[in-house]
């Protein structure tokens, strides 16, 4: 356990080596910080993710959650440890002090996020579904729901949802069918049932609020008709004491593959005709308003990704140093050659090796979106740039939901290869980490209705725009690189790939608009893929390039032999140097693989879209 989540060091230098989040602290807003505050939360985070939430999230599997009469029962082992987030003023760590927050950038939330959920997914899962709650009601609640709701929510004390879901409204939310029925007092009567929701219905704080998507009667159908309510488990009064018990009803609970302690809840609302909503913005604005929370929703479950198989490397690297199995692949031969550690393979280093290069390449990714996002919030920051960054937000939310969600998943699952048969079984860890992180590639939008996202409107964006945007902001990377000796060959080869994504994304741009619209979106899923490498690829070839810079300045111009011998001493050596060679795995290892994938999405091959119900068998 001493080694879970200790990847302090790739923390710190995506932080302030690679992203230069002190420049952050130049501006007003973040005047009153440091680099010393940022490091005093990031370690109180770990402490308690180590000390806390992983123990929990381990005996809250096997507990599970309970349904009776009702009420959910969440694991009893939860209570405290929620006390301690509470407590701690963790939920609204980066929002304004004046709302209840903390005051911190996006960025070390993130990072603080990153911890949460690869120690406890589930914990983690109501801290984010309750502040996502408390910040649509900051934005478009009125003053009395502001007054009612927002620090209580803010603070943990009460926990929110996000009840969107319906049994004929999953991804399609325009056909839901839940209503809401004006009342003479302002408030509204509403009727419908949700279907997969999260923490709806839980013991761990006495009152829950619900915004809830209804459609106002005599409201337009499909999207443009929908609103947003705030629903709560029960009423509150006007001096914010609880009133009565709210017509809103769990009517069961689901049986999951994974996050066994986190209700995912089946509600019934105004089955007794008494469940009172009350107007969340503007009428028929609801969908615009709930986009808000699922945008950070998405960014939220991207980290759920990053947390998890993060937390599955670590376990990984650790199980390959200490497990003695075969030997040496140069001495098989020899009868009296001594077993040597499974890191000492080459089969499993080439598989820590993708886990590493993909891990830390998503790392840089998501944080770097979690930068553009205070970036954004900068006094100094010009309209003009405002909104350049929200361009490139947009574009990169749906790349980073569905491809560190699905890479994740894979390298869980590549844990549990290098466990062999023991990371099959539940008493190592590795097994629940692949469970548990599978939800993240289906909710907040599947993995698919994110490359359709990405293809049907991120990379259209602006008449182009802001994907142009995007490459711009590759381009300079791969200058700088293109400069530097030690990477310039890998600068070049990874332009080469660059190339090829930006023909590929007019290519398939062009034939989404066309009469081969079809073909286009059968290739959406592979296309957001291979966002996701060229992404990856562009974070570690700038790590490279920052790492090469410090590398030069610790070793001089020492020869390749004392090079050597410096780097073997010198952990920060070591650590740049492993920079350079991650960079260099996944660039000639991986990118082949998805310059290749390219060729299939260009090919725009029709078999998808031509067979037939019956040409897939089965009956």
């Amino acid at each position: 356990m001493v080694q879970l989540l200790n990847d302090r060091r790739d923390i710190q230098f995506v932080l302030y080596e690679q992203l230069c989040i002190e420049s952050l602290t130049k501006d007003s807003k973040y005047s009153d910080l440091n680099r010393k505050t940022f490091d005093l939360v990031i370690s109180e985070a770990k402490a308690l993710a180590i000390k806390e939430l992983l123990p929990a999230s381990i005996e809250g599997d096997v507990q599970g959650c309970s349904f009776e009469n009702g009420k959910v029962t969440v694991p009893a082992v939860f209570h405290s440890v929620y006390k301690l987030i509470v407590e701690g003023e963790w939920i609204a760590l980066s929002d304004d002090l004046d709302v209840g927050g903390q005051g911190m950038p996006q960025i070390i939330k993130m990072v603080v996020d990153e911890l949460f959920q690869g120690a406890n997914t589930c914990l983690a899962l109501s801290m984010g579904l309750t502040h996502g709650a408390g910040k649509l009601i900051e934005i478009y609640g009125t003053e009395e729901q502001k007054k009612l709701y927002l620090k209580k929510v803010y603070s943990g004390e009460w926990t929110g949802t996000m009840a969107l879901t319906e049994a004929g409204a999953g991804s399609e939310v325009g056909e839901l069918e839940a209503s809401a029925k004006k009342n003479p007092d302002g408030t509204y009567s509403i009727t419908g049932n949700k279907v997969f929701i999260t923490q709806a219905e839980n013991n761990l704080t006495e009152n829950i609020i619900n915004p809830v998507l209804a459609r106002i009667e005599g409201s337009p159908k499909g999207t443009r008709g929908i609103s947003l309510f705030l629903v709560p488990k029960y009423l509150v009064n006007e001096d914010g004491s609880l009133g009565e018990r709210n017509d809103i009803e769990c009517t069961g609970i689901e049986e999951k593959i994974g996050i066994h302690g986190s209700p995912t809840c089946s509600m019934a609302m105004g089955s007794k005709g008494n469940c009172i909503g009350t107007l969340l913005g503007k009428e028929n604005e609801g969908l615009k308003s709930m986009f808000h929370m699922m945008n950070e929703a998405r960014l939220f479950v991207a980290m759920q990704g990053l947390g998890l198989s993060s937390t599955a490397y670590l376990y990984a690297l650790n199980y390959a140093r200490e497990r003695f199995q075969g030997k040496h692949i140069t001495k098989l031969r020899e009868s009296d050659a001594k077993q040597v550690p499974l890191i000492e393979h080459p089969d499993i280093k080439r598989m820590l090796m993708m886990m590493k290069s993909s891990i830390e390449g998503l790392r840089s990714l998501n944080y770097y979106v979690g930068l553009c996002i205070d970036q954004v919030g900068l006094e100094a920051t010009s309209q003009e740039e405002k909104k350049r960054l929200n361009g490139l937000i947009a574009l990169l939310i749906p790349i980073c939901k569905a491809h560190t969600t699905e890479r994740g998943f894979e390298l869980c699952n590549m844990a549990i290869q290098i466990y062999g048969g023991a990371g099959a079984c539940r008493e190592y860890p590795v097994e629940q980490l692949l469970r548990d992180i599978k939800i993240a590639t289906i909710y907040e939008g599947t993995t698919g209705i994110q490359a359709m996202d990405l293809l049907g409107r991120k990379i259209g964006m602006n008449k182009g725009r802001v994907f142009q945007d995007f490459i711009e902001e590759i381009n300079k990377t791969v200058i700088t690189a293109e400069n530097q000796s030690s990477i310039s060959v890998l600068a070049r080869q990874f332009k080469k790939a660059l190339d090829k994504f930006k023909k590929t994304a007019l290519n398939i741009g062009q034939a989404a608009a066309s009469q081969q619209i079809q073909e286009a979106f059968s290739q959406a899923y592979p296309f957001c893929e291979v966002s996701g490498d060229i992404s990856i690829a562009w974070m570690l070839l700038w790590r490279a390039s920052v790492a090469s810079f410090k590398l030069d300045k610790i070793l001089g111009k020492a020869d390749e032999e004392k090079r050597a011998e410096k780097i073997a001493k010198n952990k920060d050596a070591a650590f740049y140097n492993s920079q350079i060679q991650t960079a260099q795995y996944f660039i000639n290892s991986v990118i082949p693989k998805t310059m290749g994938m390219m060729d299939a999405i260009n090919n725009l091959d029709s078999a998808v879209v031509n067979i037939t119900d019956a040409g897939f068998g089965g009956k």
